[in-house]
């Protein structure tokens, strides 16, 4: 297995460092900002640090003046170490560049015949700190896996994906292939399906049953999330390439379907990265949406599930109850009650909220105007776990119905 560290234009000295002390202590933190998701990584990672280096309980003891003396005594030496390193890394990198100088001569004389293809050369890829350092994962060409289903099976897989944005942004060719790629992983009362801390080669979609995610945390075993039919769970270790943030259990029988790393790097990571970062941009002409934090925005983006309609078409229906917000992607649309226009939606206006906010009937219907509109929905669960913070502002701005 290669190194993470092969291929990176550094020392023996600093590569041995990055492989001893530094990723090791990257992947813990990764872990744990992966398992609580905080709105605020930053300022996690720094309370993280503390804590992990123990400043935090010798803080505690020391006077403020102290605390000061020892802050400065430590700026000090910091500052020594520095311009010491510093010195030295201009020795280094000064060396380097001659040797690079020298190996770049040499090349330029080989001829094309005795080059190297890309394809063949080697590529370093386990951890999450090495990533950060250099490019990783090339697309190379890929075959996946097709297991054989009936097309009972292939129904319900079918249904159980369309419940989940992961797989929500593919295309229908590649829906196609991510359902033959998927095996079927019938579970029992009681089975780990993970284990907290270990690698993963797969990610699991529920179909039937409920799953806890269980964390060891100050020594004890709890319950941090419970997983559900149409949930993805083991999805961030291939994600972000890292140990498993969790144990997973089945708290009775279950039926998941189990998706391969490669298959879901080459498919459905591409493809959501796509949606993503499509999404993103929009959602920042979205006034509701452009005053919250880049990290809340792109959770939004990957919850919301395109829609097409035709003109005429009603999306939503006065006094029927409702189940989806709205965001107009493309196109217009107008609100009427009875017979009475009272509201137009034109690209970045939302709609649908005041039955999700107050659990009441849609109070008017929303007809397509423009020939062809495309909307953004999002469920109820994922609009109340997500746009909880502004329900404030959508209550007030709900009043334009009255």
């Amino acid at each position: 297995m290669a190194s993470v560290v092969d291929g990176l234009p550094f020392t023996d000295e600093k590569k041995d460092y990055i492989v001893k002390v530094l990723d090791p202590i990257l992947e813990e933190m990764v872990s744990d900002v992966l398992t609580e998701v905080p709105p605020s990584p930053l300022d996690f990672m720094i309370s993280w640090l503390r804590k992990r280096s123990g400043l935090s309980s010798v803080h505690d003891q020391q006077s403020l003046q102290a605390r000061n003396k020892a802050l400065k005594q430590e700026l000090k030496q910091i500052k020594s170490s520095i311009e010491e390193a510093g010195h030295a890394i201009k020795s280094e990198d000064k060396d380097e560049e001659e040797e690079e100088e020298d190996e770049d001569d040499e090349c330029d004389d080989l001829p094309e015949s005795m080059k190297k293809p890309e394809a063949q050369m080697g590529r370093a890829r386990q951890s999450v700190s090495a990533e950060a350092y250099g490019t990783w994962n090339q697309k190379q060409a890929y075959t996946p896996p097709s297991y054989a289903k009936t097309d009972d099976q292939k129904d319900r897989l079918k249904g159980t994906l369309q419940n989940s944005f992961m797989f929500s942004s593919l295309e229908a060719k590649d829906f196609e292939v991510i359902i033959m790629a998927m095996k079927e992983v019938p579970m029992t009362a009681g089975e780990k399906v993970i284990n907290e801390g270990d690698d993963g080669d797969f990610l699991f979609v529920i179909e039937t049953g409920s799953l806890e995610c269980i964390k060891k945390i100050d020594g004890e075993d709890k319950v941090v999330k419970t997983c559900e039919p149409g949930d993805v769970f083991g999805e961030l270790a291939l994600l972000y390439n890292c140990p498993r943030a969790a144990s997973v259990v089945a708290k009775g029988d279950c039926v998941c379907w189990q998706l391969d790393r490669e298959s879901f790097n080459h498919i459905v990571k591409e493809a959501a990265a796509t949606k993503r970062n499509k999404y993103e941009n929009f959602l920042k002409s979205v006034s509701l949406i452009a005053s919250i934090d880049a990290y809340e925005r792109s959770q939004i983006a990957d919850a919301l599930v395109p829609e097409t309609f035709k003109k005429g078409d009603t999306i939503v229906r006065q006094d029927e109850p409702g189940d989806k917000f709205y965001i107009v992607e493309e196109g217009t649309l107008s609100a009427t009650k009875g017979s009475e226009r009272v509201m137009e939606y034109k690209s970045g206006d939302y709609f649908g909220e005041l039955a999700l906010l107050k659990n009441q009937p849609r109070a008017a219907s929303v007809i397509v105007e423009s020939e062809e509109a495309k909307v953004l929905s999002m469920s109820r669960m994922s609009f109340s776990k997500m746009l909880g913070p502004l329900q404030s502002l959508l209550t007030r701005q709900a009043d334009k119905y009255k």
